[in-house]
């Protein structure tokens, strides 16, 4: 045996020498270029860790099987890493970002010009910003509480105490009857014992009913402004609800129609009118009614426990920011459209501000908190409830995007209804505006008991609007131009202004009043 292991521990020998001498040649060839050199990347640590313990195995001396020792081996494996680390180190350093080797290799653009900034992320600049404006906002804050105290008053809130809201509260719970007498028509209407003519005119009764009873309670009652506007907002939810409740169900019985005409004269047609069905319709974070929705399989606990702090934060924020900054901006104002015009441009943007603060919490409240925390206490699982409206390039794509129940109610109950019927596009798209119109008319007329109709101006203005960002979007072909007309004329100039237009007739008439 000792005699067959010499030739193999010559032959090793010199494999070795042969080997270690081709990986050096190789480093050197590798490190060459057309210029002399290749880029350092082309020795990576694979290259290191691979030739290091080539040149590793090659030195050591070659054992016949048998004399290896398990402990030997183990305390082998430890000091071969420790030694092949070290060597990997310093291998590196050996080779890599000489001073002869190239340092710029191809052609690049800096991160913030005009063909790479859209590629890059900005995280941290948005990050910055946000530290930035909690420092000027704290500093203007506390700022305003030295100069003026504490402003908050409960009265704007609710009036409780006097008993002014009980009855909106009243007429609040009444509503949810509504629902129920309309599951009976519809229950009647499917055991054929209604005219479709009958079920279709006593539809119109209940959502009629759904909107005149509130606004009429409103109008009789001297509640507080809040409350009013919460209880128009249910009784919108409502006649929305109630309306793609009835449609829903009316194009279930026209297809149930027609497939027993096609399959049999006689039959019987039969749909679902479940009770159930209309309940969790009722409660749901949706308008459009249908059968069955996806749902999740479990709810999470903690998880609506933080979204629910985060929403009570977040409406203490918007309340402060109302009576600290925005009532008393309102209150030294005059009427925009009786004083002085640069006066009531500064007003404007000096409260647009304040009020885009309010509206972006807002927003953030009642979209991503309550809707989110509605639909994991239901198990409702499309939470789409809004897509990036942020990045809108026109004030068409932001009504696509920003209030997404709304937008798919308009458009499977009034959009593509009007379509179907032979209505031109642009015809079925006023009129999809006009209905957004008159109800953020009755949201805001009627709490405040007077009809001047700013916020249906306001709506239908925005049409011309579509047309000319619209128009700017296909000139320029430019994201930013659309985007920055879509912020400066909804959010820094038309709410604003729609707030002083509101406050000071309101003033007015109480004044006329007494």
């Amino acid at each position: 045996m000792p005699i067959m292991e010499l030739p193999e521990n010559q032959g090793a020998t010199a494999t070795a020498t042969a080997t270690a001498s081709g990986i050096k040649s190789d480093l050197i060839r590798r490190r060459r270029g057309g210029n002399g050199f290749e880029p350092a990347t082309a020795i990576n640590g694979d290259d290191v860790c691979s030739s290091d313990a080539g040149f590793e195995r090659m030195n050591e001396p070659s054992k016949s099987v048998g004399e290896s020792n398990p402990r030997e081996e183990v305390e082998a494996v430890a000091n071969g890493q420790e030694e092949s680390n070290t060597t990997e180190e310093t291998t590196a350093y050996k080779f890599s970002y000489r001073a002869s080797a190239p340092a710029h290799r191809r052609i690049r653009e800096s991160p913030l010009s005009s063909d790479a900034i859209f590629r890059q992320s900005h995280a941290g600049l948005f990050n910055l910003c946000v530290v930035v404006l909690i420092a000027v906002n704290s500093r203007l804050i506390i700022e305003n509480l030295m100069k003026y105290g504490l402003l908050i008053r409960a009265g704007f809130w609710f009036s409780s105490k006097s008993l002014r809201d009980w009855p909106l509260l009243m007429c609040c719970l009444i509503l949810q009857l509504l629902p129920v007498t309309a599951f009976l028509v519809e229950k009647m209407a499917q055991k054929r014992h209604l005219t479709e003519r009958a079920v279709v005119i006593l539809h119109i009764t209940i959502t009629t009913v759904a909107i005149l009873y509130p606004v009429l309670v409103i109008l009789k009652c001297d509640s507080a402004f809040l409350s009013g506007v919460i209880l128009m907002l249910v009784a919108c939810i409502v006649w929305m609800k109630l309306v793609s409740y009835a449609h829903t169900n009316h194009d279930m019985r026209v297809l149930a129609k027609s497939m027993d005409k096609v399959e049999t004269s006689d039959a019987d047609y039969s749909y679902d009118v479940s009770f159930k069905s209309l309940a969790y319709f009722m409660v749901a974070p949706t308008l459009c009614y249908q059968l069955s929705y996806p749902r999740t399989p479990c709810i999470r606990k903690g998880w609506v426990a933080r979204q629910f702090i985060k929403l009570v934060i977040f409406t203490g924020l918007m309340g402060f920011i109302i009576e600290q900054y925005i009532n008393p901006i309102v209150q030294n104002s005059q009427h925009p459209l009786k004083g002085n015009l640069l006066y009531a441009i500064e007003r404007v943007l000096k409260l647009s501000v304040p009020n885009l603060y309010v509206w972006l919490c807002m927003f953030y409240c009642i979209f991503h908190l309550w809707l989110n925390i509605l639909a994991e206490l239901l198990c409702f699982g499309d939470r789409e409830f809004y897509k990036d409206w942020w990045n809108a390039k026109t004030i068409d794509e932001y009504w696509r995007m920003w209030n997404m129940p709304v937008h798919k109610w308009m458009v499977r109950h009034i959009y593509f209804p009007c379509l179907r019927n032979g209505i031109p596009k642009a015809v079925a798209l006023l009129i999809a505006f006009l209905v957004s119109a008159v109800f953020h008319e009755l949201c805001i007329a009627v709490p405040c008991r007077l009809f001047k109709f700013w916020a249906f101006i306001g709506i239908m203005f925005q049409v011309p609007l579509v047309i000319l960002t619209n128009f700017l979007q296909n000139q320029f072909q430019s994201s930013m131009v659309g985007n920055m007309m879509f912020w400066c004329f909804f959010c820094i100039l038309g709410q604003p202004m729609c707030v002083l237009l509101y406050y000071h007739d309101v003033m007015n008439r109480k004044g006329s009043a007494h």
